[in-house]
């Protein structure tokens, strides 16, 4: 077995391990730097009463504990499932380097979980979502922004 197989392995345990304890669905995840497991992740949702509790958000969370860094360049996360929107926009503000994953989110949706259509709504028009969004107050928030941009001791990530 090679390592990533064996990796791979331990993110489909945890999702296995965690459908037998009811808390959360079946999905695990871990985050690898240097060869090494930094952290483990698995489905909190139900148990939590979290939406984003998600075995990739729990890992990462975890993950820049252990670190001390909210930045997970040069890590690797193995996810027993082709991660939600939610996730994938997760791994890349962690800055993570490579996504290896088991299911894809067609098997997901299949038995019952909604990525592939959260998928499927993002690239619509706002006015075409199925949540209907209106902005307000955009010049009063930009001020905001604004500010930001001239702060001289902001920490950039």
């Amino acid at each position: 077995m090679s390592k990533h197989q064996a990796f791979m392995a331990e993110a489909i345990n945890l999702s296995k391990a965690n459908l037998k304890t009811g808390k959360g669905g079946p999905f695990g995840a871990i985050v690898v730097k240097d060869g090494y497991i930094v952290a483990r992740g698995w489905n909190q949702v139900t148990s939590l009463n979290d939406p984003t509790a998600h075995a990739e958000v729990v890992a990462i969370r975890n993950a820049c504990k252990e670190i001390e860094d909210f930045s997970l360049k040069g890590c690797t996360i193995y996810t027993s499932c082709e991660p939600c929107p939610m996730c994938l926009s997760a791994i890349y503000w962690a800055r993570i380097d490579k996504i290896y994953y088991a299911n894809t989110r067609q098997d997901a949706a299949e038995i019952g979980f909604d990525d592939d259509f959260i998928y499927m709504e993002i690239p619509k028009a706002i006015e075409q979502r199925n949540i209907p969004m209106e902005q307000m107050m955009r010049t009063e928030a930009n001020e905001i922004f604004t500010e930001w941009t001239l702060k001289e001791d902001k920490i950039e990530y």
